[in-house]
């Protein structure tokens, strides 16, 4: 029955998967609180004009390096005509003829520009791809041409995430399909546990474009992304934590029946609790002031939930249904309840490692006689990666920057920078009162940094007599738009912005500055915010949640403090690695905050697989040998689920957008060093070194006093 619920709902959400992008927006400005000044410069542009339209700049150069001729220009002239009949763009209104500026020649005659608004801002993608036909089709002999602008960009972002859809999930299928047949050797099993991570997908995609049609929930492309990559490699982990169970079972009791039933009794509170855990960490995000950062934690919550209700029910279905043949050709005999002290005794008797070999008996015999000098190098090697911190540069990119393949749009911006005021086409926005128009664009036309400005006069073309059109006032305001030199999205340009909403006030103190130059300032420093508010909520979330599954304090303080060190090495290595490794040239803002939210409620789920079984063998034979017991008992496990978290966060990176680049390298290699370094040397490390003390206050520290001489106990 179990089953086929699971089917019926994969049936339903599998076709859902390629309608997400048509509820998914990656326009920057809708993730800004309503609070932001760029936001309430953009509710007062409304109020002057209807159109919600966005600027596609089509630039035209000439190839021989000459000034355009009569000729030229004269073809250009038509061409503005028939890119105003595409469909998507604003209509001409009163008696023009079209909606476009342009041609407007360069100063040094070599280039002409076109401002085309596109007021079809659902499907700019078409609409760019429609003007870019026409400019191909259109274009005079001895030029080339370019469309860029705020319009142009984001359709190449389009374009780039067109590969959530199908890429990104084929890759991170096949990375986890490849790594459990290495772990598993088996044919039947990897099918099982792709099967459990794929229909939790299914459904949780249905509830996400729900939600985002339905208008509760904004869902961008990176959050798709996110939510694909996070399903899988999380029922991916919880899956394999009770398929290790189960092949114990099946070892101790002959019953397939008893060995799941067995087996989820045992992988139901590690799991509930990892999962709880992460949901909540997600969560936390509902305190950002970004709505990106806002509507991923609910999004990716999602995710979790339906990860955790396949893992606990879909998978232990299907395990029942195959039972030893789910291992084929390697099936787990029966063997009976043997006690492991008989396997694997050596003659220095470390307590709590009888019938662990391999790998992990090393380790765990490392840790048995050198605990302290164990934890002490593992935590300055983490320490040693943390200081490359210094190097990050995590205080937002240029629009320009951020697809990592050829862009027609990113070469235009060049082009346009080369013959035009660099801002061209995206305007710094002033709004002010009327009364104080002149004093204020007296004032901005005197700023640094600042190119031309203008008042707004409505969609008007200039008299025969040169006579300026009167502003457009609206409810005792004007609008001001103002080029800037240097490209809108860049540092410098975010700069001059500062600089205006810090003079400006002087003129008019209820001046409000928009624009494309200050909403990314407005998003980076929101971002920043966000960093400093969420991280210390997440903290203290987790906190409470470990010491309410371990039962003590000492241990889930251990624990919170090695994910946060292991956070920062992980982010310096990456610092590092971005700067002289692939050149990048900085990071979005909100990277250390995503790095940080996954990391560490990742990190903790590695934690809490060990320190769940810690505790449960600490129950039976006493702290010390506990600790060596479960990290003999859940090191392959573990390792294996780390590898495959890694691998599906690194698929992210087939998606050439530098946020996805950065977050697929920080969490992948992040969850490697944390399953590598912290949960198989610091954590047990310390954890021995402190003894039973590291349960206190509850009543297991009590009972294990009696145990402490475990380091070498027979």
């Amino acid at each position: 029955m179990l089953i086929l619920v699971w089917l019926v709902a994969a049936g339903i959400g599998g076709p859902t998967f390629g309608k997400l992008s048509s509820v998914s927006s990656n326009d920057q400005a809708s993730f800004l609180p309503a609070s932001a000044e760029s936001t309430e410069v953009q509710d007062w542009q409304k109020k002057f004009t209807d159109s919600s339209a966005i600027p596609a700049i089509v630039v035209v150069e000439s190839t021989t390096g000459a000034k355009l001729d009569q000729q030229q220009l004269a073809a250009l002239g038509s061409l503005g005509e028939q890119l105003g009949d595409v469909a998507g763009v604003q209509e001409p209104s009163g008696d023009a003829t079209t909606s476009v500026a342009g041609p407007i020649p360069s100063s040094d005659g070599q280039a002409a520009e076109f401002v085309v608004p596109v007021v079809d801002t659902d499907n700019v993608k078409t609409v760019v791809a429609d003007l870019r036909s026409v400019v191909d089709d259109n274009l005079p002999s001895g030029t080339k041409a370019w469309v860029t602008g705020p319009a142009g960009l984001t359709a190449d972002l389009v374009s780039a995430f067109g590969g959530i859809d199908g890429i990104l999930l084929l890759v991170a299928v096949g990375a986890v399909f490849v790594i459990l047949l290495l772990v598993y050797r088996s044919i039947v099993l990897p099918f099982l546990v792709l099967f459990t991570s794929i229909f939790a997908l299914c459904a949780a995609i249905l509830i996400v474009y729900l939600f985002a049609l339905w208008g509760w929930i904004k869902l961008s492309g990176q959050s798709q992304g996110i939510l694909s990559i996070l399903v899988i490699g999380a029922a991916t982990d919880y899956s394999l934590l009770l398929v290790a169970r189960f092949r114990e079972s099946l070892e101790h009791v002959e019953s397939r029946w008893a060995a799941i039933g067995r087996a989820w009794r045992a992988a139901l509170e590690p799991i509930t609790a990892s999962g709880a855990t992460v949901i909540l960490a997600l969560l936390c995000l509902l305190f950002s002031d970004l709505n990106s950062n806002k509507s991923l934690g609910p999004i990716a919550a999602i995710g979790i939930v339906f990860s955790l209700l396949s893992a606990l029910t879909l998978l232990p279905a299907l395990l029942a249904v195959f039972g030893r043949a789910a291992f084929w050709p390697f099936r787990p005999k029966f063997v009976g309840e043997h006690p492991h002290e008989h396997k694997h005794v050596d003659s220095e008797q470390i307590a709590g490692l009888e019938g662990i070999g391999g790998l992990w008996r090393r380790v765990g015999t490392l840790i048995a006689r050198r605990p302290r000098v164990t934890w002490i190098v593992a935590l300055v090697v983490l320490g040693a990666c943390a200081l490359g911190l210094t190097q990050l540069k995590a205080n937002g990119v240029q629009q320009t920057d951020v697809v990592l393949t050829q862009s027609d749009a990113v070469d235009g911006q060049k082009v346009l920078a080369k013959h035009f005021d660099a801002g061209s086409g995206s305007p710094v926005v002033i709004v002010t009162k009327e009364a104080d128009a002149d004093a204020m664009l007296s004032a901005v036309k005197s700023s640094d940094g600042i190119a031309t400005a203008t008042l707004y006069a409505g969609n008007v073309r200039p008299s025969s007599t040169g006579q300026a059109a009167p502003p457009v006032v609206e409810d005792g305001r004007v609008l001001i738009n103002a080029t800037l030199d240097s490209e809108a999205d860049s540092a410098a340009a975010e700069h001059v912005v500062r600089d205006l909403r810090t003079t400006l006030p002087a003129t008019d103190p209820s001046v409000l500055v928009g624009g494309v130059t200050a909403i990314a300032l407005d998003t980076n420093d929101t971002a920043q915010s966000d960093l400093l508010k969420i991280i210390p909520i997440v903290l203290a979330v987790i906190l409470v949640i470990l010491m309410l599954l371990l039962r003590s304090i000492l241990a889930p303080v251990l624990l919170i403090a090695s994910v946060v060190v292991s956070y920062a090495a992980a982010l310096g290595v990456s610092a590092l690695v971005f700067d002289h490794v692939f050149g990048f040239p900085g990071a979005d803002a909100s990277v250390p905050l995503f790095g940080f939210v996954f990391l560490v409620a990742l990190g903790v789920d590695y934690n809490i697989f060990l320190m769940t079984r810690v505790r449960e063998e600490s129950l039976r034979i006493g702290t010390r040998p506990g600790i060596l017991r479960g990290l003999g008992m859940t090191g392959s496990v573990i390792t294996s689920a780390g590898v495959v978290l890694a691998a599906t966060f690194a698929a992210l990176a087939v998606i050439p957008i530098l946020f996805l680049v950065q977050i697929a390298f920080i969490v992948a290699f992040g969850v490697l060093l944390d399953t590598v370094v912290v949960r198989s040397l610091l954590v047990p490390a310390a954890s021995y070194d402190i003894g039973s003390a590291i349960w206190w206050p509850s009543a297991l520290r009590k009972g294990n006093l009696h145990k402490e001489s475990g380091r070498s106990a027979p």
